[in-house]
């Protein structure tokens, strides 16, 4: 098979992949569904997504290690297999405790077996376009809410909501597995035309050593807060900031799922032209001031909607800039690996956003904490040397 023909199959892969695990941003459209149907608490539910978010990218730490030693098709299908099963098992559950269980924790693992397989793998194959290639594979991600967002509130008004977890379980097993084994990883003639330097080889432990790694971790963590939180609570934001009818809300999930997709492409190509640091720092400044504007002006249904847009523009941003920063900092060699622990701030950020909004008794002071936070991670990102 020809060079281009493989990278392209490996690529229609890793989209595959992508779309299916990115319907966790869906997340918001479950919220007033499983609250009608179970009365839970609204900050109870949304701690799901939570807690599937912080899982898989705990998970990735380990998953990418194994990505290393077992190659991304393998990996990729052990994941597709749980993120399904996960699903399936939600839709038995009746308890908070086995919502967060199967969808949380069980789900939560499979994806983060799947996310790993086609960033590094892509990446590999692609060494030339890193921030093009990974906005493609990551924009895929974001694509996920919105292909599924139709499908979700039909299976919700037809079959239920637990019903529709079911169905959906079935799907995503069935698109990640096939994704998973279109992946391949380059061959060894292939990795050695693109030999890294010495200098530029990291591994974990030598990674943890560096200043870099650290203003890059809590720049990340800094960075995700803010986009978390909107993409978890965007109906319930609507609601109670903007005051929009309940479907109007809910098409919030079109403008997220877009504006992150189309960050992840835009700011993945210009990551290339300028730089992954420059990049960043400019998504910091757009967050805050979006971020600051959604929490300190009275807002209407248009300026909701382009406030959404800006955020989840550059946090779809974000999450193609910090691989690629990573890899450029600590080398392609071990990217699974470091690239793993790197991740594990998505996560912590993912449990920031409902603390904050359940503590607050608001859903506006939560962004301007989050408006702060922007503030920060532009500094410290501002600090990476090479």
């Amino acid at each position: 098979m020809k060079m281009k023909n493989q990278k392209l199959i490996i690529l229609f892969g890793a989209v595959l992949m992508q779309i299916s695990i990115g319907a966790i941003y869906s997340w918001t459209l479950f919220n007033e569904a499983l609250h009608n149907k179970f009365n839970w608490d609204i900050s109870d539910i949304l701690l799901t997504n939570s807690l599937i978010i912080f899982v898989f990218a705990f998970t990735t730490m380990f998953s990418g290690r194994l990505l290393d030693r077992f190659g991304s098709r393998i990996i990729g299908t052990i994941g597709g297999i749980l993120y399904g099963l996960g699903l399936i098992l939600t839709s038995r559950a009746d308890t908070l405790i086995e919502l967060y269980l199967f969808y949380g924790v069980i789900a939560g693992i499979g994806v983060g077996f799947v996310y790993v397989c086609p960033l590094a793998t892509c990446i590999k194959w692609f060494p030339k376009k890193k921030g093009l290639v990974t906005g493609i594979a990551i924009g895929a991600f974001g694509m996920g809410s919105l292909i599924f967002k139709t499908v979700i509130e039909a299976l919700i008004i037809n079959k239920g909501v637990s019903q529709s977890f079911l169905w959906l379980g079935m799907i995503y097993l069935i698109l990640t597995v096939t994704g998973s084994r279109l992946l391949k990883e380059p061959s060894k003639s292939h990795s050695d035309k693109h030999k890294e330097n010495n200098s530029t080889l990291y591994t974990v432990r030598t990674m943890v050593k560096t200043k870099n790694f650290y203003f890059i971790w809590f720049s990340y963590l800094l960075a995700c807060i803010g986009g978390l939180l909107l993409i978890s609570s965007a109906v319930e934001v609507g609601l109670n900031v903007a005051h929009v009818t309940f479907t109007q809300a809910t098409s919030a999930v079109i403008i997220i799922s877009i504006f992150n997709t189309l960050g992840r492409l835009f700011w993945g190509i210009i990551s290339d032209k300028i730089g992954c640091r420059l990049s960043a720092m400019l998504m910091f400044i757009l967050s805050a001031l979006a971020l600051f504007t959604i929490s300190l002006i009275p807002i209407n249904i248009f300026l909701f909607y382009f406030l959404i847009a800006i955020i989840t523009f550059c946090f779809g941003g974000f999450l193609v800039i910090y691989p690629t920063i990573t890899s450029e900092y600590f080398g392609l060699t071990n990217l699974g690996r470091n690239y793993g622990l790197v991740y594990q701030a998505y996560g912590v950020a993912a449990l920031i956003g409902p603390i904050l909004l359940k503590h607050s008794n608001s859903y506006t002071t939560p962004f301007i904490i989050t408006g702060i936070t922007s503030i920060i991670g532009l500094i410290l990102i501002s600090q990476i040397r090479k």
